[in-house]
């Protein structure tokens, strides 16, 4: 099943499916100084997410990852992940008529080699993905710069990929996807408990953008991103912590987006911590999505007016519509000592075109709601 781009809000709820450096392997600032322990960590997903009177996607997904500071100030970073992406995707809006049925294995894996300096770092990767009509490849490089007393960092990052794709019902194949990512970072140590963090991020993608196994979707072939990520930690006197986020996304298909997000981590003693965590968000259509209204002459899924033939863009994709989501989860860690630790997150998503805020449009989709399992082990040495 090709990956087709999802909107922010959703990108968001899936982002723990994705290894790091994964897509086009932007990197995050990286840590500050070269960390003096190994790590490595065990994960396994579990996504799943539904309508009235349809079971959809399932998504299992095991993966691996080590991190491994190695001498003269280097640190290797390789990971691996396997997702198994089962159920069925609504054709056109959320009919449940005519419903595609999937069932496929991606294989991904990445590497990245940094080079710590005195107060800079310099690091590159790759990395990988395939499945059985969907094919990627990305590289990148990117560095960082921190003030002699490390209160400022910034950060600077290129990433390009390369995508074919060739669906299993043959509407086009070697299709292809070339995108080049630009991400810019700055971090800043406010007071001894807080800090702030500015990501801006620039995409520019040109090639194949539909999906093929959706009726009447045709989209442009061009697509420019643009994002920005405020993020806020703040460290209480107990031992506790609180994240907020504030993001907003626009693209050249005409969605817009805002995500607020917050995390309370609370430290229980004995090694446990609690981390409640909730989401809100909030998208407008794409400009060439239409409406649950149906051509008279045709029926669904053809919008009024359809043409046959028409090269017109136009997509009935839910991913495209105008909706608001909330998002709200809890995860339970504890430290055993000697450097292990176990975590299980649970999360429940519900999405509703009546909780957008702003946009018009997208009536008559049904509600989706989704849940999300996640259970890690990590040992540090």
């Amino acid at each position: 099943m090709p990956k087709t781009d999802l909107p922010p809000s959703q990108a968001l709820m899936l982002a723990a499916l994705a290894l790091p450096g994964l897509g086009l392997g932007l990197p995050s600032a990286a840590a500050q100084t070269l960390p003096d322990t190994a790590t490595l960590s065990v994960d396994y997903l579990h996504y799943k997410d539904e309508q009235p009177g349809l079971d959809r996607v399932s998504v299992r997904s095991p993966a691996v990852r080590l991190s491994l500071p190695v001498a003269g100030g280097w640190l290797l970073e390789a990971g691996a992940v396997s997702d198994h992406v089962s159920g069925a995707t609504p054709r056109y809006h959320t009919a449940i008529s005519g419903a595609s049925r999937m069932d496929d294995l991606r294989h991904a894996a990445d590497l990245r080699v940094t080079r710590y300096l005195a107060n800079a770092s310099v690091s590159a990767g790759a990395a990988w993905s395939n499945e059985n009509d969907y094919r990627s490849r990305a590289l990148s490089l990117g560095g960082t710069i921190s003030s002699a007393d490390h209160n400022t960092t910034g950060s600077l990052s290129f990433g390009v990929s390369n995508d074919t794709i060739s669906p299993v019902n043959l509407l086009v194949t070697g299709e292809r996807r070339h995108t080049v990512e630009w991400l810019a970072s700055l971090e800043q140590v406010l007071t001894q408990r807080d800090i702030v963090k500015l990501d801006l991020t620039h995409a520019k993608g040109k090639g194949y953008y539909s999906d093929p196994y959706k009726y009447v979707d045709n989209r442009p072939r061009k697509r420019d991103v643009n994002s920005l990520l405020l993020r806020w930690n703040h460290a209480l006197g107990d031992g506790s912590a609180m994240r907020t986020s504030y993001r907003y996304y626009m693209d050249s298909f005409g969605t817009r987006a805002h995500t607020l997000g917050a995390e309370y981590e609370r430290a229980l003693g004995g090694g446990w911590a609690l981390t409640p965590s909730l989401r809100l968000s909030t998208q407008s259509a794409a400009d060439f999505y239409f409406d649950p209204v149906y051509d008279k002459r045709f029926g669904p899924p053809f919008p009024p007016g359809y043409t046959f033939g028409s090269t017109a863009f136009s997509s009935a994709d839910q991913r495209l519509s105008g909706f608001g989501a909330v998002t709200a989860g809890l995860q339970a860690a504890y430290s055993f000592g000697d450097g292990w630790r176990a975590q299980v997150k649970a999360e429940r998503y519900c999405q509703s075109t009546g909780w957008r805020r702003f946009g018009t449009g997208s009536p008559g989709l049904a509600r989706m709601d989704a849940q999300i399992w996640q259970l890690g082990i990590s040992k540090q040495w």
